[in-house]
């Protein structure tokens, strides 16, 4: 078993000890993706044109310098005739990625670079700007975007100290010293790396709290399902109750009546062996399991405790197969068995055995730092649209046929979500779905947990 399968996308992969909170990080950055909307950047560059040729009016225009005009116009033309392609291709709603906001904010500090060339480079007042496109990099687009668009402009500022055409101006303009050059070349540098730290800095610290803000949200909304779901559990135990006492009673009539050799003799055990076991989930609905001493066997190792999860969760046909990853090291842990656990895992499995051709694999894998459950079976896998969105309630490629409501991840992933476990989802690249459940090792082992009190 190869425990860095692909997922859905056939690019990335699941590690093989990738830890529970390593897990939740990555989610989290994944929601936080920076980008901004097409309409967005084109709006803020379209104000840099006007600006520009606002400026260039003023002081070729009203106060008279001598302006390479027609240079000027043809780079800020540039400028606007990228954001008309720009405006054309992003529309109201799309949101562009790092990577092509990076291309467009690049090509502004390269745009605004020029025009201070042609105007007397560092000598330009106007200089400062090309701090510009580096704070509005900081404030939406990534770390690692942020800081090569920083690298671009002091480069583009150390250009513009030495290489530049005469600043426009009446009569003879005397050269600036070279020091003065070089504390102006600093001055921006300083500007430049003191804006784009603290702005991306302040801004991820933002995007940080509407993720967890926005995680909040999302587990408060699980919850309320989860109680609801409770809440419509026990009457459906209580309303259910008086019907099934009714089937019982007259499949094990039938049980009795039809003889031995008749065909039917075996449809009739099996309505009644179902009969006792929807009686058999209805009592277990209505008892408050008691998490210590309440059982012969509270504990058990990872092995014994996943094939009874397993176990009577798999449709006839399936074929059920327990492995341990031989990368396992240290010994087995010890599990307690909790209903969270045993319904956890067998709502996994059984969502498993309805899309398997032959086989549900139980993959086990534990270390010094976690322990690792996998569910692999040889079905179509999930579909790739569904794969961002698995555990949240009523999602099923089935949902409205047969009685489907799409709550069995739903519910697998919030009871195991209350015993300290992560949960990922993805496609194996033989075919199949795949899910992997992990937990911390001090979290999960009992036997961690005796030695530590």
């Amino acid at each position: 078993m190869d425990a860095s399968e692909e997922t859905a996308t056939g690019k990335a992969r699941m590690p093989k000890r990738l830890k529970p909170r390593a897990l939740a990080r990555h989610a989290s950055r994944a929601r936080r993706l920076p980008g901004v909307q097409g309409r967005t950047l084109a709006l803020i560059r379209w104000v840099a044109v006007i600006g520009q040729l606002a400026t260039v009016w003023v002081v070729a225009g009203v106060l008279e310098f001598p302006l390479p005009v027609v240079e000027c116009l043809t780079v800020i033309g540039a400028l606007a005739f990228s954001n008309l392609w720009l405006s054309a291709r992003s529309g109201r709603t799309v949101r562009l990625t790092d990577y092509q906001a990076a291309l467009f904010l690049g090509f502004d500090l390269l745009q605004v670079s020029a025009l201070i060339y042609l105007t007397g480079g560092l000598t330009n007042p106007f200089a400062v700007l090309i701090a510009v496109p580096v704070t509005v990099a900081a404030t939406i687009l990534s770390r690692r975007t942020t800081v090569a668009l920083t690298v671009m402009s002091l480069f583009c500022t150390t250009f513009l100290a030495f290489y530049f055409l005469p600043l426009p101006w009446h009569g003879t303009f005397s050269a600036l010293p070279l020091t003065y050059v070089v504390g102006l070349w600093a001055s921006l540098a300083v500007l430049i790396l003191f804006t784009a730290g603290y702005v991306w800095s302040v801004a991820d610290e933002s995007r940080g709290r509407d993720a967890a803000l926005a995680e909040a949200e999302a587990a408060l909304a699980r919850e309320r399902h989860m109680s609801a779901l409770g809440t419509l559990a026990a009457a459906a135990a209580h309303e259910l109750g008086s019907p099934l006492n009714t089937i019982a009673l007259v499949s094990s009539d039938l049980v009795r009546e039809v003889p031995p050799d008749s065909p039917l003799r075996e449809d009739v055990e099996l309505l009644k062996s179902q009969a006792d076991r929807c009686r058999d989930i209805l009592a277990s609905l209505s008892r408050t399991p008691e998490r210590k001493g309440g059982q012969p066997f509270d504990s058990l190792p990872l092995t014994n405790l996943a094939e009874e999860a397993a176990r009577d969760h798999l449709p006839e046909g399936v074929t059920f197969k327990l492995t341990v990853d031989d990368a396992s090291a240290g010994a087995e842990p010890v599990v307690m068995r909790s209903p969270e656990f045993l319904q956890g895992i067998g709502n996994f499995v059984q969502n498993a055995g309805q899309f398997a051709r032959t086989t549900v694999e139980l993959s086990l894998y534990w270390s010094d730092d976690e322990v690792r459950l996998s569910i692999l079976d040889d079905g179509p896998g999930f579909p790739a649209w569904m794969i961002d969105s698995l555990g949240e309630p009523y999602l099923s490629t089935r949902a409205g046929k047969s009685g489907h409501m799409g709550l069995g991840i739903f519910i697998a992933q919030t009871l195991l979500d209350r015993i300290g476990a992560e949960t990922a989802y993805g496609n194996r690249k033989k075919g199949g779905a795949r899910v992997d459940v992990i937990w911390p090792r001090t979290v999960l082992d009992e036997s961690d947990k005796n030695r530590v009190t």
